[in-house]
C-alpha cells in the first residue's frame, strides 16, 4: 500500500530536556512514536550534535533524519508531527527558540507545496526577515533546508541522492555547496 507512496523526509531536533528525557533520548522515543502512529520508517540517521541555531540562542542540539512512508497527505504528516512534539513537552512561544521536540517536514518526493513561486519568496527571505516572520501554510520542500547543515548533514545519512525540485540538486550536492564552516562544528553523538 505505502510502496508506491513518495518518501517523506523529517527532520528531529531537541536541545531541552522533555518529558521523555535529554534531547537524544527523545528523538529515540519520538521516532517511536511516530512508527506506533503507522509511519514506515525506512531509514534513520546517526544523531548529530549541532551548535544551536541561531548562534547563542542556547545549549546545543541534537539533530538527526528520518526517511518515511505514510499515506498522510502532508498536511496531515504535519499536524501528526505536532501532536507528537507536543506528547513531549514542546510549547511554541518564541521562533527559534530552545525546544524539546522540533519534528520538520522537509520534503514529500518531488512535491512543491503550495506553489514554486511562494517557495522560492521563502526561499530567498532575508535572515532578518526569517527570524521575523513564518509561514502561514506547509511549504514543501522546506525553504531553508539548502542553508542549513544541521539539516542536510542528517538527511545526507538517508536520502543522500533526494533531489530538490526546484534547485535541482541533490542533498549530497547542496551539502557540498555549503561553506565549510557551516558543518565544521557538526559531530556524530
Amino acid at each position: 500500500m505505502t510502496e508506491s507512496l513518495p518518501d517523506q523526509l523529517i527532520a528531529l531536533g531537541a536541545n531541552l530536556a522533555s518529558t521523555a528525557g535529554l534531547p537524544a533520548e527523545t528523538l529515540v522515543l519520538a521516532v517511536t512514536e511516530l512508527a506506533k502512529r503507522g509511519i514506515v520508517i525506512r531509514a534513520v540517521s546517526r544523531f548529530y550534535v549541532t551548535p544551536c541555531f541561531p548562534a547563542g540562542a542556547g545549549p546545543d542540539f541534537v539533530n538527526a533524519a528520518l526517511r518515511v512512508r505514510s499515506d498522510l497527505t502532508p498536511p496531515q504528516m504535519l499536524a501528526l508531527l505536532h501532536e507528537v512534539e507536543a506528547k513531549f513537552g514542546r510549547v511554541r512561544i518564541e521562533r527559534w527558540a530552545g525546544r524539546s521536540l522540533d519534528l520538520d517536514l522537509i520534503a514529500t518526493g518531488d512535491l512543491v507545496e503550495p506553489d514554486q513561486q511562494t517557495v522560492e519568496h521563502w526561499m530567498h527571505l532575508p535572515p532578518n526577515q526569517q527570524a521575523q516572520v513564518a509561514p502561514d501554510q506547509l511549504l514543501l520542500p522546506h525553504p531553508r533546508l539548502q542553508d542549513r547543515g544541521f539539516v542536510l548533514v542528517p538527511l545526507a545519512d538517508v536520502a543522500p541522492d533526494w533531489r530538490h525540485p526546484i534547485l535541482q540538486k541533490t542533498v549530497r550536492e547542496l551539502l557540498a555547496d555549503l561553506p565549510a564552516a557551516e558543518t565544521a562544528s557538526i559531530r556524530p553523538l
